[in-house]
């Protein structure tokens, strides 16, 4: 996976591998997707280096199997539709390759924990870059593709670098209070 494809959908397992065609826009950049886990379509905009990644991955893909077996859009080496025991099968060997993993650990990061550490990451970066945090949650959980802003909640654990920017913003908004009185 490229470095830039921080859409979150393409991190859950379950959504990405029925991805068709047709519901990835490579022109424009968005992805559509279809019956997710809150029964709803949704339509997201990607990253314009996503968007060229995949877009080359297409080509590529279509010269490889230019009569695919599948209209669906990611595909294993055979052409097929990718299961999920291919995908988290190179989910561990990648790991390994770059160092999630130590090179015989048993165990380590799974696909699902990149949703949590994106959430995570979002989060933080709005405390630091000065955003109204409560105000773009519900970007943030749509982008999870939560019906509700309180689902979002499981996946913002308390990390220390969270707890200090939450601290922080909560000691600024304290003093701007009481210089108000």
């Amino acid at each position: 996976m490229h470095p830039r494809v921080d859409v979150n959908p393409l991190k859950n397992t379950g959504s990405h591998r029925h991805l068709d065609r047709t519901d990835v826009e490579c022109t424009h950049g968005s992805l559509t997707m279809r019956q997710t886990t809150c029964g709803k379509t949704r339509w997201i905009p990607l990253h314009p280096s996503t968007r060229d990644v995949l877009h080359q991955d297409a080509r590529c893909r279509d010269q490889l199997w230019p009569r695919p077996p599948t209209v669906r859009f990611l595909r294993s080496e055979r052409g097929t539709p990718l299961t999920g025991w291919s995908v988290q099968r190179t989910f561990v060997r990648l790991s390994h390759q770059i160092g999630l993993r130590g090179a015989t650990a048993r165990s380590g990061p799974r696909l699902h924990d990149l949703r949590q550490s994106f959430a995570v990451r979002t989060r933080l970066h709005w405390y630091r870059t000065g955003v109204d945090v409560e105000q773009r949650l519900p970007t943030l959980s749509a982008s999870l593709g939560h019906a509700h802003v309180n689902d979002t909640f499981w996946y913002l654990s308390a990390t220390p670098e969270l707890f200090r920017e939450v601290t922080r913003h909560l000691d600024t908004d304290q003093e701007g209070d009481h210089y108000a009185d």
